[in-house]
């Protein structure tokens, strides 16, 4: 049986798509399992104190613990398995359907598995930029007390 390039790559892309898709499973798991925080329970909760953190503006107590287990969760690599499945199902759509034509000329077909990939992507890159505010939630931390004394 031989499969070629794009069979090969196609197998290769549906056995990382369902290892990520495993590992994601067991994250998302976790995360419903924990017990939530009374201010996780608010519509829109997660967005606002992540703009405070942005912003640097003074945070309550439990807005601080709140916003740490956010970013927490946003850091770990298994939070990454949710785009990369994204990713793999595209490549998984795209070499397929390459292999499918037997290397004659992509169809319009071919380029729908773009969009997951695209989408993934996003994912990935705004995944990034909230673990990257740990510096600014470490520095908030800091400028959180002598606000509380100052009033």
């Amino acid at each position: 049986m031989n499969l070629g390039l794009f069979g090969l790559l196609t197998l290769l892309a549906l056995a990382l798509a369902l290892i990520f898709a495993t590992f994601a499973a067991v994250y998302v798991k976790r995360l419903g399992d924990r017990t939530p925080i009374p201010i996780s329970e608010e519509i829109g909760s997660a967005k606002t104190i992540m703009a405070k953190v942005r912003k640097r503006e003074p945070m309550s107590e439990d807005e601080l613990d709140y916003a740490k287990q956010i970013i927490a969760d946003r850091r770990s690599l298994m939070a990454y398995c949710i785009p990369a499945t994204l990713f793999m199902l595209g490549c998984f759509f795209v070499f397929g359907s390459l292999y499918y034509l037997h290397g004659a000329r992509p169809s319009e077909r071919t380029f729908l598995g773009v969009i997951p990939m695209i989408t993934s992507t996003n994912l990935a890159v705004r995944l990034l930029r909230s673990a990257r505010l740990k510096g600014r939630l470490q520095n908030a931390s800091r400028l959180k007390g002598p606000l509380q004394n100052a009033s």
